[in-house]
């Protein structure tokens, strides 16, 4: 069976064309298909996906689809786990959200387009995501014999050691927010990739953004009241500020087991706080065409980036 296999039938023939466009971190498939006078993207599960965890997020794909959170589902294909959606070509949300001319509205949007997903129905069997365990049971392998600088280590005996705040009710949230999750249709701001959609805190979407986008405190104050639709408060809440911390050592864990798994040797005996790229630096590093996150060595590098931030 081929790829256009995966395809309903009227989006297969002579003149379709599939093009690999992105292979995730999470070691799903994404393709394009330029078939029928249209643009279609094609994603297939990854091999070790759990059958029912993939219908869920299916499931949550869809409603996050009927009130255009993500780009219209146009087929499933249940037994080869392949989802069709309409191709939408990016604007490159990040530049806007970066250029001081459109910096407010991006913020804004931001804050809604989470209180939109928190507000889509939960099925009653959708699992929780549980970041903290998650960073106990990675800082567990990464312990293994593997070496990592101390820094590193610190970062995530710390936020797992730090006292949690009052907890909140559960939302159903996306759990990876990250800017390559976002698309700009020149309009609307669309979120890629429900994989690891679930019942999670409230915080972790708006913490996720914040670490990615690098926010100050004044910025993420102006999040959060984008959010909640109501004035900046005057302080931000300390479940936000750990989650902000929880986050950041749980994705620089998660490079760094993703390096580790892909052969990368681990810490050299240099490789202290002082030497490590900060995660502004690792961005310029990136556009500069010097770091690639792809790459066993882009994902060390952001890692220790990511596990300085949540020192930080």
């Amino acid at each position: 069976m081929g790829l256009e296999d995966c395809l309903p039938p009227e989006l297969r023939g002579p003149e379709t064309v599939i093009a690999p466009i992105a292979m995730g971190f999470s070691g799903a498939s994404v393709y394009r298909v330029d078939a029928a006078g249209g643009s279609f993207a094609l994603k297939l599960a990854r091999d070790n996906e759990v059958d029912v965890e993939w219908r869920h997020a299916l499931q949550i794909q869809r409603a996050a689809a009927d009130v255009g959170l993500t780009p219209r589902v146009v087929h499933v294909d249940e037994a080869r786990r392949a989802v069709v959606t309409d191709f939408v070509v990016d604007r490159v949300f990040p530049a806007r959200y970066l250029d001081p001319r459109t910096h407010q509205q991006a913020l804004a949007e931001l804050g809604h387009m989470v209180r939109r997903i928190h507000a889509l129905p939960i099925s009653s069997d959708v699992a929780p995501r549980d970041q903290r365990r998650l960073l106990a049971q990675l800082s567990s392998e990464l312990q293994s014999g593997y070496p990592i600088p101390t820094f590193g280590r610190q970062a995530i005996e710390g936020a797992l050691a730090a006292a949690v705040p009052a907890e909140a009710p559960l939302v159903l949230g996306h759990n990876d927010l990250n800017p390559s999750n976002l698309i700009y249709d020149g309009q609307s701001l669309l979120v890629l990739d429900w994989s690891t959609a679930g019942r999670c805190d409230r915080f972790v979407d708006l913490a996720t953004l914040a670490v990615f986008l690098r926010m100050d405190d004044p910025t993420c104050l102006r999040l959060l009241a984008a959010y909640e639709d109501a004035d900046p408060r005057d302080a931000l809440p300390d479940r936000f500020i750990y989650m902000r911390r929880l986050i950041a050592a749980l994705v620089g864990a998660m490079m760094l087991d993703l390096a580790r798994r892909a052969g990368y040797p681990g810490a050299a005996s240099d490789e202290t706080l002082a030497s490590t790229l900060s995660l502004a630096e690792f961005y310029q590093a990136m556009r500069a065409g010097t770091a690639d996150p792809a790459t066993p060595h882009g994902q060390w590098t952001f890692g220790k980036a990511l596990l300085k931030e949540s020192l930080r």
